[in-house]
């Protein structure tokens, strides 16, 4: 097994820095405890892993859940909008410069 596969990764996105710390990967290591001995926490304290949701390479996980070697832990931020409103919204927006380029309106 190369080195890279003997560690997990913890990720964590906001939108002005990204980063991924690397862990290594023991027997038993939890998604919580990964995050934990990354550092990660401390270098972003708006980090509450009671809000925050955790997953691994996308897929929604339990704290509690046991890692394997390569695996990548996602720290999610909440969403700042409810996806099914904003598409709502920019469907709506949509149609009014449909109309207005279509002639049927003053610009």
């Amino acid at each position: 097994m190369t080195e890279d596969r003997k560690r997990v990764e913890v990720a964590y996105a906001r939108a002005d820095e990204q980063v991924i710390f690397s862990v290594a990967a023991e027997q038993g290591l939890t998604a919580q405890e990964a995050i934990r001995r990354s550092g990660i926490l401390q270098r972003f304290p708006e980090i509450d892993l009671a809000v925050n949701r955790v997953g691994v390479f996308g897929k929604l996980v339990q704290l509690d859940r046991a890692l394997e070697p390569g695996d990548r832990v996602e720290i999610y931020r909440p969403l700042i909008a409810d996806p099914k409103e904003a598409r709502k919204k920019r469907a709506a927006q949509g149609k009014i410069m449909r109309k207005r380029i279509g002639g049927n309106e003053p610009a």
